[in-house]
């Protein structure tokens, strides 16, 4: 089994940007935080299992003012919001983020030993859940995350799920995109779950000028690579007989 103090792994992007993660979760069911450096403040863009702390084994999220943000509710991303005073979820799911039952959060479908590689110390499947966090900011389409020198914009992004958002900084093109992409099999079935939104959620994102996405899950990618998964996933959807939503 492996120990809290060997359980995160951060490694350094550029932009100060930098990725925590937890390796022993395999890729599929690894969330991947992601933490932004401001001149006033830092963001922290979900939080992971949330089975050890993170504010006390990554000194990283600890060390200045920061929002943690919640890119959805579903239990391996914000497993340790309740750690954070200044919390940030969309207003679709700021209910499931106060009160996280596993039925809400799809630990009841995912959170068992079938998710690691290794265990980590003390898990107990039956005794997981995540703890309520307090919200300090309800989030909608457009608003904007301000760190003194840079700026993210929400993107609300349903399909995933109904709170689903995305961050947008215009100057640099960076994407962080949550679980609405990312470059592994994107899930439209969860109980929340809606593919006419989803597929209008990637229409407006086919037109984002992304230079780099930062996804939930699975490694960054660029601009084409982007359009791609886009695009495969509407064309898929369409050829199933799916159509978008009506707004």
């Amino acid at each position: 089994m492996i120990k809290a103090e060997d359980w995160y792994e951060t490694i350094r992007m550029s932009d100060d940007i930098t990725l925590i993660h937890e390796p022993w979760i395999k890729p599929f069911f690894r969330c991947n935080m992601w933490h932004v450096r401001g001149r006033n403040q830092d963001l922290l863009f979900d939080s992971g299992l949330g089975h050890f702390s993170l504010r006390n084994h990554v000194k990283l999220v600890s060390e200045r003012e920061i929002t943690c943000i919640a890119s959805h509710t579903h239990f391996d991303h914000i497993g340790c919001h309740h750690e954070f005073g200044k919390c940030a979820v969309h207003a679709a799911e700021a209910k499931i983020l106060a009160d996280p039952r596993n039925e809400l959060t799809a630990a009841d479908r995912y959170a068992n030993e079938d998710m690691f590689d290794v265990l980590p110390e003390g898990w107990n499947t039956k005794a997981y859940h995540v703890k309520p966090a307090e919200i300090g900011l309800i989030l909608q389409e457009g608003d904007v995350f301000d760190l003194g020198d840079r700026a993210f914009e929400v993107i609300h992004t349903p399909g995933h799920s109904p709170g689903g958002i995305g961050l947008f900084e215009r100057k640099t093109g960076i994407f962080l995109s949550g679980d609405v992409i990312y470059d592994g099999p994107l899930i439209d079935d969860a109980y929340h779950s809606n593919i006419a939104q989803y597929l209008s959620s990637m229409e407006k994102l086919r037109s984002l000028p992304v230079s780099i996405v930062h996804g939930g899950h699975f490694p960054s990618f660029g601009a084409v690579r982007f359009r791609q998964l886009v695009d495969e996933y509407v064309e898929g959807k369409r050829k199933q007989g799916c159509h978008l939503a009506h707004s």
